[in-house]
């Protein structure tokens, strides 16, 4: 289980990480290029979820490089990882953070981070 504090925690060891707002909530950003922030449900959102169950608790969105990341990461089956028609098409996927594991949320932070920041902040491996 997680907070948004520990997001917090785990993003302000990246370089050049900044706190903004996306939408009236927290986000945070490398060089200008949003990688994860809060997104609570809209009532559409919501609506759309008909008779399943909605995730409780807190939810973060989390970027990646691209569509075909997005569909790995989602593949992977992680507990708390999961999608909603919101964003089809859209290279980022959601985390419920009662339910996901601290060690597997730090992973895909590091990976959102590394997918939009400027080759300069990579490790030399990586670019």
């Amino acid at each position: 289980m997680a907070t948004y504090d520990d997001v917090h925690r785990l993003v302000s060891a990246l370089p050049e990480v900044e706190v903004g707002q996306r939408f009236g909530h927290r986000a945070w950003s490398v060089a200008g290029q949003g990688f994860t922030w809060e997104r609570p449900f809209t009532k559409a959102d919501v609506k759309r979820f008909g008779p399943d169950p909605v995730p409780a608790g807190p939810v973060l969105a989390i970027a990646c490089a691209d569509l075909g990341e997005k569909e790995s990461v989602l593949a992977q089956g992680r507990v708390g990882f999961f999608d909603i028609p919101h964003f089809a098409g859209y290279a980022a996927y959601l985390v419920a953070l009662d339910s996901v594991d601290v060690a597997d949320l730090e992973e895909a932070l590091q990976d959102a981070w590394a997918a939009k920041a400027p080759s300069r902040l990579l490790p030399e491996a990586d670019r």
